[in-house]
């Protein structure tokens, strides 16, 4: 069953990296294109009036991970998938060149319907950004991770006392019912920041030591920069 579910999940991300390419001849590569989805994720999330501590929390973030189509669906066995960026903020201030990410779940249980959400992860810790720079960590058991203030009316810490390693602001659209999803998995894409890059490098290369560099990644770099 746990296959089952690992595979279901993988069919999502598959499923959005296939509406990816579905562009026509001369538009952005897929890595391209996600790096401005992100761009424009963020711009959207950081400025949204459900969102209001997201500023300060992007402020003393160690790094950000935007996924800005994650897919949630299911009926009794569900699943949740998507791509997204990381990137990291240096010991100068600047933010670094993104490394390319995956992120995958799946649950069981009386859930139906589906969904499809914007994503902003703040990693606010060193324990953090070490879990997500590994090959593979699950959100929850390598870091802790929590919701973050969901707007008006929600009671939460906005000092600098942050009592998770991650937290995740979310825009969603559409209908799903049931249990929430626990323990995603988010994994590094080799291939894709190989050929953004156009030779292989590691994410730790990429956002801690900035080995590697490409200019269509700077307007993502300069919207954080603003933070």
């Amino acid at each position: 069953m746990l296959n089952t579910l690992k595979i279901f999940a993988l069919g999502l991300v598959l499923l959005a990296s296939a509406l990816l390419m579905a562009r026509p001849a001369g538009a952005l590569s897929e890595q391209e294109e996600l790096v401005e989805r992100s761009r424009l994720t963020f711009l959207k999330l950081i400025d949204h009036p459900d969102f209001p501590e997201l500023k300060q929390y992007v402020h003393h973030a160690k790094a950000v991970l935007i996924v800005p189509s994650l897919i949630k669906g299911g009926f009794f066995i569900g699943g949740e998938g998507g791509s997204g960026v990381l990137v990291a903020r240096s010991a100068e201030g600047g933010w670094s060149y993104p490394a390319f990410y995956t992120l995958g779940a799946g649950s069981l249980g009386i859930q139906f319907g589906g969904q499809v959400g914007e994503v902003v992860f703040t990693i606010m810790t060193e324990n953090g950004l070490k879990a997500v720079l590994s090959n593979q960590m699950k959100l929850g058991v390598d870091a802790s991770v929590a919701v973050g203030p969901l707007g008006k009316g929600v009671e939460a810490s906005t000092t600098t006392n942050f009592n998770s390693d991650i937290y995740q602001f979310a825009k969603t659209e559409g209908l799903f019912g049931g249990g929430a999803f626990e323990g995603a998995l988010i994994y590094k894409r080799d291939e894709w920041n190989r050929g953004f890059y156009g030779r292989g490098v590691t994410p730790q290369q990429i956002v801690l030591r900035n080995e590697v560099a490409n200019p269509t990644a700077d307007p993502l770099r300069q919207a954080l920069g603003q933070y």
